[in-house]
């Protein structure tokens, strides 16, 4: 399967929250998944080494937009470099070209895509896969979102968000809850 890894840009080499997404590569790679993600620094980069250094296929989703508002390049470990022009475009590729998604701890970017993915399952726009939010930040936030706006969510939306303790669990939970096969989009 294609599992898309959403996550935050800030976490360095050693930091617990790199070490966490260098391991949901390596343990999605070694369950023979493709590893998906943004395709730069942070957790991309750390997601990609893991999966890349398990002998894994990664998939970096790069946009014009992002190097011209931050001067970087894609990480070293992706294999197969998915190019797009604007930010809307690579969310667009994050979302529709997994057939799962792990979100990792992050910042607006990261809650941006969870947000898509999300609404456009629920306009079933896009078809119904896992999405599962890793961590108590996550917990925490979505807890009290679903508290304070609850009637604009009834049960079944809420549904489509999952919550994991950590990262074995979401790897799976996604095993448990999808079957391999062609996904909406690809390169």
């Amino acid at each position: 399967m294609k599992i898309s890894v959403f996550g935050g840009s800030q976490p360095r080499e050693g930091s617990p929250a790199y070490e966490e997404a260098r391991l949901l590569g390596e343990i999605l790679a070694q369950r023979g998944h493709t590893v998906l993600n943004g395709g730069y620094i942070g957790t991309m980069e750390a997601a990609s080494r893991g999966a890349a250094e398990a002998g894994g296929h990664v998939i970096g989703v790069t946009c014009e937009d992002i190097e011209a508002w931050r001067k970087v390049k894609p990480n070293a470990w992706i294999k197969e470099e998915w190019r797009r022009k604007t930010l809307v475009e690579r969310l667009q590729a994050l979302v529709e070209g997994c057939d799962a998604a792990i979100a990792l701890s992050g910042g607006p970017g990261t809650l941006a895509e969870i947000s898509l993915m999300w609404n456009l399952m629920i306009v079933e726009s896009l078809p119904r896969r896992p999405l599962i939010l890793v961590g108590d930040g996550w917990q925490s936030v979505f807890d009290r979102f679903f508290q304070s706006f609850i009637t604009y969510m009834p049960v079944n939306q809420r549904e489509l968000v999952t919550m994991a303790k950590d990262v074995n669990t979401a790897v799976k939970f996604v095993e448990s809850n999808v079957s391999p096969g062609p996904t909406a989009r690809t390169g």
